[in-house]
């Protein structure tokens, strides 16, 4: 049956199949047309040349990803399905073990609705015990701001809401991204992840302010830590070093050049009873990189770097870059030593990020053998035709003289 909406966009031949089969995103070069005058912010569906429906989104005219589908039929985006959405999301949490009353494992912090993941494109809400933090990254969901807030009010009832919203999306998406407490009362965020208490002040604006993304590395560092002296590069609060720190090692160091994140770092150090296992440096993080390979290097060394590529654009000038801090970070580590080495872009794939760690290690006169590869944790969901949703990649490598 061909379907007749007020307000649709029509396809070109040719760019239907990713969407048949899943994809999210309409980009504006698969665009035959825009019908009904639709603006921005407002619903549309979008159909094929043929005009048989493929589902309904919001419309951005102003970004490069004109429409973010949200259902596969023309249901009203309102406050009923944000409700549903929003409940589905914190029932996938459940089921993973989020929030977690594990003994000396408890977890309040976590994400809890990752966008395209939970059929909410261009949402993003992370929970710190009873408060909540949003990201609203289109001009659709901003403009639905009201609906979704009541709805996070019914589903999760917590006791504040903050918007961390970007100011980037001023530009990307015209409008005037909020700032702070929306609703309730809050002047710092308190969560406990994997049994570690956390307390940091909305000062520190890094994100929605936590990383819960590598919870599940985190763990790993913890395994790893045992008997050796660690250094966390990019360290943020310091949830690596903290697990390090518990998990056995003889010496932690945390460098971030945020001065606010460094004094935070230490008093979630102190009040986790980690404050004489862990040195936190304000530093460029490179240069400490540098520094270590001075002194002999160190037997675990951590390198989680901010996103360097924001876009497919800027994918040759990032891996130029991780290049260098994988070589900085190879010469940094002892030989048979153990590296961790992030990239968060999407950009950039897990074989990018292998190849430079290779490079890197090759240019320390190392070998690096891949040890385990790891990605976002279950609270950052991917739909399996969206492959732009799996950002993050993690690589744990051994590293050993070359024919040593």
């Amino acid at each position: 049956m061909v379907h007749t909406p007020m307000s649709r966009v029509v396809l070109k031949a040719g760019h239907v199949r990713p969407v048949f089969s899943g994809h999210p995103w309409i980009f504006q070069q698969a665009i035959a047309s825009a019908e009904g005058g639709a603006r921005a912010g407002d619903q549309v569906d979008v159909v094929d040349p043929q005009g048989q429906l493929l589902g309904s989104g919001l419309y951005s005219p102003k970004s490069a990803i004109a429409v973010r589908l949200f259902t596969r039929s023309s249901r009203p985006i309102d406050g009923e399905l944000f409700r549903l959405r929003i409940a589905q999301a914190r029932e996938r949490r459940a089921r993973a073990g989020l929030p977690s009353s594990e003994p000396g494992r408890e977890t309040t912090g976590y994400r809890l609705v990752h966008g395209e993941g939970d059929q909410l494109p261009g949402l993003i809400v992370d929970v710190f015990d009873d408060v909540l933090v949003v990201q609203l990254n289109t001009i659709g969901i901003k403009l639905r701001e009201g609906a979704i807030l009541e709805a996070l009010t019914h589903v999760m009832r917590p006791r504040a809401i903050i918007d961390r919203t970007s100011a980037s999306m001023k530009r990307l998406e015209g409008f005037e991204p909020g700032s702070g407490v929306i609703r309730g009362e809050a002047s710092s965020l308190v969560f406990k992840e994997r049994g570690f208490a956390y307390d940091i002040g909305l000062e520190l604006a890094q994100k929605t302010g936590f990383y819960f993304d590598q919870r599940e590395l985190r763990g790993r560092v913890e395994v790893l830590a045992k008997g050796k002296t660690v250094l966390d590069t990019f360290s943020f609060v310091g949830g690596f070093s903290l697990a390090a720190a518990r998990g056995g090692a003889t010496s932690v160091t945390a460098v971030d050049e945020s001065a606010q994140a460094m004094l935070t770092g230490a008093e979630v150090a102190r009040a986790n009873g980690l404050a004489s296992k862990i040195a936190f440096v304000r530093g460029d993080a490179v240069r400490a990189l540098g520094d270590a390979s001075g002194i002999g290097g160190y037997d675990l060394v951590i390198c989680d770097p901010p996103k360097l590529a924001p876009s497919r654009a800027n994918k040759d000038a990032a891996l130029l870059a991780y290049k260098k801090i994988a070589r900085s970070a190879c010469r940094a580590t002892k030989a048979r030593g153990i590296l961790v080495f992030c990239s968060c872009s999407s950009a950039v794939s897990i074989d990018d990020l292998v190849r430079c760690v290779a490079v890197g290690a090759a240019d320390a006169r190392m070998s690096a053998t891949i040890l385990e590869r790891l990605t976002q944790g279950s609270d950052h969901p991917v739909p399996a035709a969206f492959p732009e949703g799996l950002y993050l990649k993690s690589v744990i490598a051994e590293l050993d003289p070359v024919d040593g």
